[in-house]
């Protein structure tokens, strides 16, 4: 299996890029190598490349920022996922593209399934849709839907640069000994970024059904309530402050309650362990880390 993926330098690209390589070829593609928005570029490059998968990484995924800047989000989230799709119909592979839970307005206490109405409340959540309306015009598609997503390639030192998202940034903060803020009315379904390439790998080995499918860590929890078990598993001695929404400036509006049910994944054979458990092995992860560093330090001294 040849598998092309977008966006290969970043967090999920990364982590993609490995795993599929345990398949087959892998041509990844950094944002610098590969603009999904030029037309003319994506078809020269999967026509030379001839993929059997296309796996979509690209995002623009500054939600703040899109409410400022709306044509560049939906050139990459609408138009770059349209092109993209559009070459794997031309060549026949399979194609995959990452949604997200804000497409969902957070107005309820349920986790959301796969047939739940969509309800966007911001320009990046908007942005998000429509990319999946998109990605599914090939009629060989996956779209998986994460969220909060969590190491994977924020474990890989890139130089330079941090990758990660807010999980990661907490963790950063309560290995330091920074004091850590969390929101106590956000309630999220955490995604381990190495379980979700797993995951996704596992949908496309066993060419399951096409569509769309939640792609979560089992289970649900408060922003707080994450950020605990992590301090109680790194023994950290982190202040932990709450914290609400409408305490925050934010610039797009957040869905409050976006936890994901991920059932169809389990039904399709690919079940997902807890967030708990994903975060259990992301922390042993860090610490290993953390401890490498140290004792390279005190060699090098």
């Amino acid at each position: 299996m040849k598998t092309l993926v977008a966006g290969a330098s970043g967090q999920l690209g990364l982590e993609i890029s490995r795993v599929f390589a345990r398949e087959g070829q892998v041509v990844a593609f950094p944002r610098s190598a590969l603009d999904i928005t030029d037309h003319e570029a994506v078809l020269r490059t999967t026509r030379e490349t001839m993929p059997d998968v296309i796996v979509n990484c690209a995002a623009y995924n500054d939600v703040d920022g899109a409410e400022a800047d709306p044509v560049t989000a939906m050139r990459v989230n609408g138009l770059g996922v349209h092109l993209l799709a559009k070459a794997a119909n031309q060549i026949g592979a399979v194609f995959v593209h990452y949604g997200s839970d804000f497409v969902f307005d957070g107005n309820t206490n349920e986790p959301y399934g796969e047939s739940s109405i969509p309800g966007p409340q911001s320009v990046y959540a908007t942005s998000k849709l429509v990319g999946e309306w998109f990605a599914g015009g090939t009629p060989r598609h996956y779209v998986l839907r994460v969220e909060s997503l969590f190491g994977g390639g924020a474990e890989v030192e890139v130089p330079g640069r941090r990758l990660g998202g807010s999980l990661d940034r907490m963790v950063d903060a309560m290995l330091e000994g920074r004091p850590v803020q969390a929101f106590t009315d956000r309630v999220v379904s955490p995604s381990y970024v190495p379980d979700v390439a797993a995951a996704t790998l596992g949908l496309v080995r066993r060419q399951a059904e096409a569509g769309i499918y939640h792609c979560v860590n089992t289970g649900l929890a408060t922003w707080f309530e994450v950020v605990q078990v992590a301090a109680s598993l790194l023994g950290s001695e982190s202040r932990l402050a709450q914290t609400t929404l409408d305490k925050v400036q934010l610039g797009a509006v957040r869905p409050r309650f976006c936890a994901l049910s991920n059932r169809k994944l389990l039904a399709a054979g690919v079940p997902m362990p807890t967030w708990e458990d994903a975060l259990d092995r992301y922390l042993a992860v860090r610490r290993a880390t953390v401890a490498r560093r140290v004792r390279d330090r005190f060699a090098t001294s």
